[in-house]
């Protein structure tokens, strides 16, 4: 199925290229190799590779929500200058002239 995520046999997300065998099979790989390797839906995990799939998947969604929280914290040079020039305007008892 297209637009859910594929396993390895150990759990572990598959985020590569992949390509249908004549049986049904998906498999990695944009073209067959002797490299490629059978993927799996979740439900077809077993039990090991389910809880590894699950730690994974919440592993990545903190890393995103950190990454997410990083560039929050970003603020280009051009807002740094903007912050500046309102502050000065403020001390000065002049508006908000520049933004």
């Amino acid at each position: 199925m297209k637009g859910v995520p594929h396993y390895l046999k150990d759990g572990t997300i598959h985020k590569g290229g992949s390509h249908k065998m004549p049986n049904g099979e998906v498999h990695t790989g944009k073209t067959h190799s002797d490299k490629s390797q059978k993927l799996f839906h979740f439900e077809e995990l077993s039990d090991s590779a389910k809880k590894k799939a699950k730690e994974s998947k919440g592993a990545s969604k903190k890393a995103a929500k950190k990454a997410a929280k990083k560039a929050a914290k970003k603020t280009t040079k051009k807002e740094k200058k903007m912050d500046f020039l309102q502050a000065v305007a403020k001390r000065m008892g002049g508006g908000n002239n520049y933004g």
